[in-house]
């Protein structure tokens, strides 16, 4: 199965919107005339300081004023993915799989839940053991605790099979940048990341990889 593995390095939320949709609606367009040999192609990137609202993210969820937004050297975008609000930044794996999940064999749930446990697989790798929470799409640690928090958000859209936004794996991100919003609208979580579980930091490009590999195996064995 021809999967393909892209990386566009840093880059500006707009701009990677921007190359998503362009990328999304083409292939929409491709499905609509019966094309059956839609390139499978699985992104990732790492964003400058961005807040971004999903469908139903209420404004509220964010915490400080423009001035402060401006501070902190922050953009905020609403878009139409699923979820509340999220933080995207430096040292976070954001990833923008479009794919046709149709010709995958998957329906939208079980393209969820592929990127969650594909998350969830590499994560133990690093000792990181984590799950899924009941209610809450996402890749969470000690859900049954008080101190359950968040490693991976996921927010997708998908039209005619085809999938745009994705996935959020906090690598060697700064988590002080949740502290100003209520992170996918909740208040009783925390978030985390691969350096704070692990005390160092991780090789980004190694650990995106390996995501995307075990996404790959995932769903060719499904």
């Amino acid at each position: 199965m021809n999967i393909n593995y892209i990386n566009w390095g840093r880059i500006d939320y707009a701009q990677a919107l921007a190359k998503q949709r362009e990328l999304f609606d083409y292939k929409v367009g491709q499905k609509l005339e019966g094309n059956k040999n839609i390139s499978q192609d699985f992104i990732v990137c790492e964003h400058n300081n961005v807040y971004t609202l999903g469908l139903h993210g209420k404004d509220t969820n964010m915490l400080i004023t423009d001035a402060m937004l401006k501070k902190i050297g922050a953009q905020v975008f609403r878009t139409n993915r699923g979820g509340d609000i999220t933080y995207h930044g430096p040292g976070q794996i954001t990833g923008y799989p479009i794919l046709d999940i149709d010709a995958l064999g998957l329906g939208i749930k079980d393209y969820i839940d592929v990127i969650e446990q594909s998350v969830i697989d590499v994560m133990a790798t690093y000792n990181i053991q984590c799950e899924r929470l009941h209610g809450a799409t996402g890749v969470w640690i000690d859900i049954n605790t008080n101190k359950c928090r968040k490693i991976c958000a996921i927010g997708v859209k998908a039209s005619r099979g085809i999938t745009m936004h994705g996935f959020a794996l906090n690598v060697n991100t700064d988590l002080n940048y949740f502290s100003y919003i209520n992170p996918c609208g909740f208040i009783d979580k925390g978030v985390t990341s691969m350096q704070k579980e692990i005390g160092s930091k991780c090789d980004y490009g190694k650990v995106a990889r390996e995501v995307f590999e075990k996404f790959k195996q995932l769903v060719e064995n499904k």
